[in-house]
């Protein structure tokens, strides 16, 4: 007779039925036995049955607190947009659920504030999938930092560039609903990534400058076509991060931008004993007047996003595994808003 106890899945539940939810949460939910994907709710009802029917998901809504009141998962997924975030957040996890919620946090610190404090207040895990920093590649250099291989970095550059690349679909343009434009979307990950690495070192000021120049004129790119008298977000922003400890980091984002590569996504890191570049993670430093290669991934890591999604499972069922969590994504929020507070203003803004 087997005395072994079966093992319970955690009941899952995803809120806001689209890409990311598709392609990310709901596709590595559906690989793992332990995990069962009981509900999605979505504002368009027919969407949420769409997606309940390709992931063999028993319920469908487009009520949240409706759905977490019938269903009570343990584990509930935030895809929503950005405006839509605390708000689900909040009651997930004040319905007693963990939860992963989609970048960025909220739309505003004080709203990352709070949700950190609740799911403290609940017990509850409260993650965000900033995946980047789940790759091979930060984790080695993150080491590489944290042995002084790099000695200290005083100047690290985020990138974050798109030539042409609005996206079309979604309210991406629309600053009411997202917050602000490549940012918050994309420059989000990279500046993310690049404070992982560094161990978030803490932040002395920010200075900022954004431009609207391309996107109310031009009406389509590699994502698409969007409308332009609809845009009402920043083509680009160039941002200067400076540290307690003297250090600099520099981020530069766009969505539409006149660049020669379609699309650029990285992070370099200068020491005084050597430099880093994060995709794919390469260290080197300068032999009399030669590049010399101390260490050198062959090519950057392609599974990210599952190994982000594994870590808060994993960190839920009570492993010791590092999240990017409630705390660390306050700080992300405070410096975007930091950014385009100091960009609105045109002067330096202290982080507090």
């Amino acid at each position: 007779m087997n005395n072994a106890t079966a093992v319970v899945p955690l009941r899952v539940a995803i809120i806001g039925a689209g890409q990311v939810a598709d392609k990310v949460h709901a596709t590595y939910y559906a690989t793992r036995c332990d995990l069962q994907m009981v509900a999605v709710c979505d504002s368009r009802l027919e969407q949420a049955q769409a997606f309940a029917a390709k992931f063999e998901i028993a319920g469908s809504y487009d009520d949240v607190r409706l759905m977490l009141q019938e269903v009570q998962p343990d584990v509930v997924s935030v895809c929503s947009p950005n405006r839509f975030h605390y708000e689900h957040v909040l009651a997930a996890l004040e319905a007693g659920c963990h939860v992963m919620c989609e970048k960025p946090p909220a739309m505003t610190p004080q709203q990352a504030n709070q949700m950190r404090a609740i799911a403290r207040q609940q017990g509850k895990v409260l993650a965000y999938d900033f995946h980047h920093r789940f790759s091979l590649d930060a984790q080695l250099l993150r080491a590489q930092v944290q042995t002084g291989a790099l000695g200290e970095v005083y100047f690290t550059t985020a990138t974050a560039l798109r030539r042409s690349g609005v996206p079309g679909w979604g309210v991406f343009t629309n600053k009411a609903m997202q917050g602000g434009g490549p940012l918050i979307d994309i420059g989000i990950h990279m500046l993310d990534a690049a404070m992982y690495v560094l161990g978030f070192p803490a932040v002395r000021r920010v200075m900022a400058h954004s431009f609207e120049k391309l996107g109310t004129v031009k009406s389509s790119g590699q994502f698409g076509e969007w409308d332009p008298t609809q845009y009402t977000v920043e083509d680009a922003l160039f941002g200067t991060i400076e540290f307690e400890n003297g250090g600099l980091l520099r981020i530069e984002t766009s969505f539409v931008l006149n660049i020669t590569e379609q699309s650029q996504m990285n992070v370099t890191f200068c020491g005084d004993k050597a430099g880093a570049t994060l995709f794919p993670a390469h260290v080197y430093n300068d032999v009399n007047g030669e590049l010399n290669t101390l260490f050198q991934r062959d090519q950057a890591d392609d599974n990210r996003h599952f190994r982000s999604m594994d870590a808060f499972v994993r960190h839920v069922q009570g492993e010791p595994v590092t999240i990017a969590d409630g705390e660390q994504g306050f700080i992300i929020q405070q410096l975007v808003a930091a950014l385009y507070e100091s960009a609105e203003k045109g002067e330096w803004v202290t982080i507090c």
